[in-house]
């Protein structure tokens, strides 16, 4: 009887009710939250002194911690690097057996350690010390060795972690990124990083092929270009854009200026003219002008504008308006672009 009674009780404690876990979820995202609204209460002189550490740096921003604040490290890290401050991780533990010499001068050492008394990061002191290497801190403790020890400390204590216990790193985690976030957004803005630095640095992700695309990277040319001239009869046009497939040709003058698109659209108002295919010139048809976008232009921006006129097509000129190259939505999204 009691060995049935316990595993009774052992079903019961495994599958808990949907509301005792949102209940749980709930607790955990309010005590977090808490965490991160003392964070932003206790802000003082310091972060600003952390700021200017870090814009004096010459060399690299050497991330390093151990343990649960050694992930923490790892991604301020590469939030640092992909904002305008070369900074990369150094494990602690590997430094002690040699990738310490990773650590150079002008460098800037940032550690991160709840208690401030990690010992592999304690280790890695006096061999900072000797480099003159400067040391800011995030720690929970600023009476901690590593936070006495740092030119400057960033106080990340929490009043209490999000575990039930008060002892699995929740609340003290998210508070050491939420900083290392705000010392990056800070250095971001003081460089003056823009959303194409950005890009340059991400060149493989969705907003590097937005930021760095041109038109000219994946416009057409050459025979691709659809083109009449003003005298060409509308069953000429249509045998046009069917062989390009762009869905509109260009209008163009005996210097290949454009001085009109003629699309789909325009096909569609022609027929409910119920005017003659074989002998309607397009200068009666086209659009006089058209909608048309530089070749150095991005090619987000090409996106933009046929989304803001319902279009999915656009001709492109030179200066002088001569036809270059065209392209439509199928081309952008080829590209990665939308």
């Amino acid at each position: 009887m009691r060995g049935a009674r316990a595993t009774m009780n052992a079903v019961e404690h495994s599958t808990p009710s949907d509301q005792s876990l949102l209940q749980t979820a709930r607790r955990t995202i309010e005590i977090e939250a808490a965490a991160l609204e003392s964070l932003r209460a206790g802000l003082d002189e310091s972060f600003a002194r952390a700021c200017r550490l870090c814009l004096r740096c010459s060399g690299r921003i050497v991330v390093t911690g151990m343990g649960k604040s050694g992930h923490i490290a790892h991604k301020v890290a590469a939030t640092l690097a992909s904002t305008g401050s070369p900074a990369f991780f150094l494990h602690p533990g590997e430094a002690n057996h040699g990738d310490l010499g990773m650590l150079t001068r002008g460098d800037l050492l940032l550690a991160l350690s709840n208690s401030g008394e990690t010992v592999e990061v304690l280790t890695l002191l006096p061999q900072v010390k000797r480099l003159g290497v400067p040391l800011l801190a995030l720690t929970g403790d600023p009476l901690s060795t590593l936070a006495r020890a740092a030119d400057v400390h960033l106080n990340v204590a929490v009043p209490q972690e999000a575990c039930p216990h008060n002892l699995t790193p929740t609340a003290s985690t998210t508070a050491a990124l939420v900083m290392g976030d705000a010392l990056a957004v800070a250095l971001l803005e003081a460089r003056g990083f823009s959303a194409e630095d950005f890009a340059r640095s991400h060149p493989g992700g969705s907003l590097g092929r937005r930021l760095l695309t041109r038109v000219e990277d994946i416009m057409r040319r050459g025979e691709a270009l659809p083109r009449v001239r003003p005298d060409t009869p509308l069953s000429a046009a249509l045998l046009e854009m069917t062989r390009t497939g762009l869905g509109l040709t260009a209008v163009v003058d005996e210097q290949q200026r454009v001085i009109g698109v003629f699309s789909d659209g325009d096909l569609r108002r022609a027929l409910d003219r119920r005017i003659d295919l074989h002998q309607t010139p397009m200068r009666e048809l086209m659009t006089p002008g058209g909608r048309r976008i530089g070749a150095h232009e991005l090619a987000a921006a090409a996106a933009a504008l046929m989304e803001a006129h319902r279009i999915t097509a656009l001709v492109v000129t030179d200066a002088e308006e001569h036809l270059i190259g065209a392209l439509n939505v199928h081309d952008l999204m080829r590209a990665g672009v939308v």
